[in-house]
């Protein structure tokens, strides 16, 4: 049976020591978030993970969810979890006081997020939604709507959704066919089908959120003619409470590979009353509020089920015993060896490790980004901050969960045997997380978003935000020979990630084609470099430290992982500039009927 423990030490040490993030107390708003507060709550959620949610993930996915007369029930545990979750104030960390938030910071929140994914990503999908819901309803919503829905998204008692994709459209939106009628008094009547809905029907809260795409009478083809809706699963009276059923009902539910916990809804929208979130045609820009949050998250459940399979490999490898160790017998006293003396099961150990730590140093430099983005008092820190989270989001969703998936495939490998059958919940792992490789925007999409979108944009101002302190750091570190072993493999990589920048920019601008041949590789080059950036600080900062003292090996560990990662995993970096560096003629000038 898998068992999750809470990696806080390394998360303790990527917050407050590796990003500095204690010096988010200068911020408005934040200034009482110190780290006597700040450890005590990733603690306690640490513990809510494993003693709550972990306990319910594989039989949550044995029994699913289920569809009765138009409501569906979640797996046993699952409403009698949401309660505590709720009432212990989960749903509402990182969310506005003004509405029953507690406002903590959002680098805090992607840690508990972490947590959460590790040990239940099907629980996790429901308060993960809500939690967009609220971002795109704060943001965008009127005040009356606020005023009403906020509170009860913010404490938990009503979830969200997000209603996009329909059965002949998903990532071109442009497709949508789902109608908006306005009425006399200001609502509007929603008619349409939408599939896909994560968390659209349950039985966990007293009131659903939809937020729905769908288009007016006088609406524009394509994607600029869409706008956003909220419709409601039971209408509020004039308390504001649940009153009504709206004429929105649970068709039919998807029978999936993974997350069988999460209920996964074709939703029928029959004349639904709703009433419009921002401006009228401007739907998609709102909507992206939402889905940039989300994609967010989804990275960190790449993030997360890595983890958990990173834990289920190291603890089958201790206990293990097949075959004596190669150089000479460890274990004198049992019949073989653990299968860890093996080189081979280290190698997929420490690509796991790896990926985890190096990920979640990334997850929190971004979520910091996110804070100064909209806490810092400085306009041109905010701009910075808000290009920097920008540019970053596309490689977050799609690195990491590329990473998850195959982190979870190593640990199905670790195990062996037993990582094919349920015991001991890898294969589990293994299905849950490749959905995060294709919703809220595959990962093929998310690279065309980076050199499509980002790459070029202001003339290439997002970049700025990246390639700067990376430059710096490699040039400050230069002469530094206990760093070589760190800032030699980055500062390779670095240039290998401009020459292939310049490369995608200036064949894309002649070719589209050409930029998205390179896209996949291009962000999986940035990503490395990225990570590689974050390893030669993690291990600086781990020497500095051990300094004082590493009773527990700690910084020892940390940067024994940082050599791995450049000695072992950096070099993909060259094959991945060669890539690039390619073009697109081999797969472009394919002839299509020879497929």
């Amino acid at each position: 049976m898998a068992s999750y423990s809470p990696p806080l030490r390394d998360m303790r040490f990527v917050y407050h020591e590796l990003m500095g993030c204690d010096a988010l107390t200068d911020l408005p708003g934040y200034e009482e978030f110190t780290p006597d507060l700040i450890d005590p709550i990733l603690e306690e959620a640490g513990k809510l993970c494993a003693d709550i949610l972990a306990p319910l993930n594989r039989s949550g996915d044995e029994e699913g969810c289920r569809l009765e007369n138009g409501v569906v029930y979640t797996p046993a545990g699952f409403r009698e979890a949401y309660k505590l979750f709720r009432e212990g104030g989960w749903t509402a960390i990182s969310c506005d006081p003004d509405y029953g938030g507690q406002g903590l910071p959002a680098a805090v929140n992607v840690l508990v997020e972490e947590m959460i994914c590790s040990a239940n990503l099907s629980f996790g999908m429901y308060p993960g939604l809500s939690h967009g819901a609220y971002r795109a309803l704060a943001a965008h919503g009127s005040e009356e709507l606020k005023r009403v829905y906020l509170p009860r998204l913010v404490d938990g008692t009503w979830t969200g959704t997000m209603c996009l994709t329909e059965p002949h459209c998903g990532t071109d939106l442009g497709l949508l066919r789902t109608k908006a009628v306005p009425q006399e008094d200001g609502s509007h009547r929603i008619t349409g089908t939408k599939i896909f809905i994560s968390a659209g029907e349950h039985d966990l809260a007293e009131n659903i959120v939809h937020l729905v795409l769908a288009r007016l009478p006088d609406a524009p083809k394509g994607s600029g003619g869409i706008s956003l809706f909220l419709v409601p699963k039971l209408l509020p009276d004039a308390e504001g409470d649940p009153g009504p059923r709206n004429a929105v009902q649970c068709a039919s539910l998807e029978h999936k590979m993974g997350i069988k916990a999460s209920s996964t809804c074709v939703l029928n929208f029959d004349e639904a009353t709703g009433w419009l979130i921002g401006a009228p045609h401007k739907g998609l820009s709102a909507m992206f509020t939402m889905m940039n949050a989300a994609r967010l998250a989804v990275g960190v459940q790449g993030l997360g089920l890595a983890e958990a399979a990173y834990q289920g490999s190291v603890a089958y490898a201790r206990e293990r015993l097949q075959g004596r160790a190669l150089s000479s017998a460890k274990a004198h006293d049992q019949p073989a060896d653990p299968i860890i003396v093996h080189p081979d099961i280290r190698r997929m150990l420490l690509l796991q490790r790896a990926t985890v730590e190096g990920c979640r140093a990334m997850a929190v430099w971004v979520a910091k980004g996110l804070d100064e983005q909209e806490r810092h008092p400085d306009p041109a820190v905010r701009a910075e901050s808000e290009d920097f989270v920008a540019l970053m989001t596309p490689v977050v969703k799609a690195l990491f969960t590329d990473l998850g998936f195959e982190s979870a495939n190593l640990g199905m490998q670790v195990l062996g045997g037993h990582g094919y059958i349920r015991e001991h919940g890898m294969e589990q792992h293994v299905r849950d997380t490749r959905i995060a490789q294709i919703y809220e925007g595959t990962n093929g999409v998310q690279a065309l978003d980076l050199v499509g979108r980002k790459l070029g944009a202001h003339g290439g101002r997002y970049l700025r935000q990246f390639f700067h302190p990376v430059s710096a750091y490699v040039e400050r570190h230069a002469g530094n020979a206990s760093m070589a072993p760190f800032v030699g493999p980055l500062g390779k990589a670095f240039g290998r990630l401009q020459q292939a920048t310049a490369q995608v920019a200036q064949k894309g601008l002649a070719d589209p084609d050409e930029a998205g041949a390179a896209a996949t590789d291009y962000l999986r080059l940035f990503g490395l470099t990225a990570m590689a950036y974050l390893w030669a600080r993690m291990a600086e900062t781990a020497m500095e430290r051990a300094e004082a003292g590493d009773p527990d090996g700690f910084y020892a560990a940390k940067i024994a992982t940082a050599r791995f990662f450049m000695e072992r995993m950096l070099p993909q970096s060259g094959a991945l500039f060669s890539q690039v560096m390619a073009g697109g003629a081999s797969m472009m000038e394919f002839d299509e009927a020879a497929f």
